[in-house]
């Protein structure tokens, strides 16, 4: 496994991608922390003339609406949002009722498959 840092933009996911797609072996599977750094991953793994999911699989985090329209189709890890901005306001109403406790909020995200992620190969 190899860890490749960005800046949350497609800029920063080609150039992260571009230092992944140059190991070897090649990573069989991306996963970026947001949509934006896998739209600059898939760019990059298609200048390279790969094709997704095949060379390699790309997942991202967040499951922005653009994720169904992207070409492969974009598997990527959907946040309950709606939950998660109402869990923040309760707690920091919370905080401002009395003394500041530590907290420690969980929120179940949902895996989106699409089409940009393949079953691994026996031979990864």
């Amino acid at each position: 496994m190899a860890v490749a840092h960005g800046d949350g933009k497609p800029e920063g996911g080609e150039e992260a991608a571009d230092r992944l797609l140059s190991l070897s072996p090649r990573p069989t599977a991306v996963f970026c922390y947001n949509n934006m750094t896998a739209l600059g991953t898939m760019h990059q793994i298609r200048r390279r003339g790969l094709t997704i999911p095949e060379q390699p699989s790309v997942a991202g985090f967040d499951d922005l609406y653009l994720c169904q329209y992207l070409q492969p189709r974009l598997t990527a890890v959907r946040q309950p949002t709606h939950k998660m901005g109402r869990m923040t306001m309760e707690t920091l109403l919370h905080i401002f009722d009395g003394p500041c406790a530590t907290y420690n909020l969980r929120s179940k995200g949902q895996l989106i498959i699409r089409e940009s992620t393949a079953m691994a190969s026996e031979d990864s």
